[in-house]
């Protein structure tokens, strides 16, 4: 049996991370200009500003990402959580969710916060699960996609 392992953000996972994100954007949406912005630099945007990008591997290949985006005052968005399409219904996006999760509480991370659309229903019915809490979207949010926003309070 093949075993799963989620390791910490590497420069040679840049275009598994891109390539993850941007197959799961198309598939549902579309790549809006900020996916592409910070999907083809995640080390400029998501690793000097504080942030955490983390890989789900299988022997060594990248099947699976979630990203930790500082955004301010200890509050992180849970984002970039994509899972390559022959991997799913593994329950590799959960597995990435509760690592960060975890990851945050043992970083001292106060919130959590995340933007989706209600169009993906078992992924809003993931993250109540696990204590995600609907609250306003606000009119600044960088995705057009976005109809839902919700927090964790760590």
């Amino acid at each position: 049996m093949k075993t799963l392992q989620i390791v910490n953000f590497d420069k040679r996972y840049a275009k598994d991370f891109e390539a993850l994100n941007t197959q799961w954007l198309a598939k549902y949406f579309y790549v809006e200009e900020y996916d592409k912005q910070v999907l083809s630099n995640p080390e400029e945007y998501i690793i000097r500003k504080g942030g955490h990008i983390f890989m789900a591997t299988i022997e060594g290949k990248a099947i699976g990402t979630v990203a930790l985006i500082n955004r301010d005052n200890n509050t992180f968005e849970l984002s970039k959580m994509a899972v390559e399409e022959e991997a799913q219904g593994m329950r590799i996006g959960q597995k990435l969710m509760y690592y960060a999760i975890n990851f945050a509480g043992e970083n001292n991370i106060d919130r959590l916060f995340l933007d989706s659309n209600t169009i993906l229903k078992p992924a809003i019915s993931l993250y109540k699960k696990v204590g995600f809490k609907e609250i306003p979207v606000p009119k600044n949010t960088p995705y057009e996609r976005c109809n839902i926003r919700m927090e964790l309070m760590i």
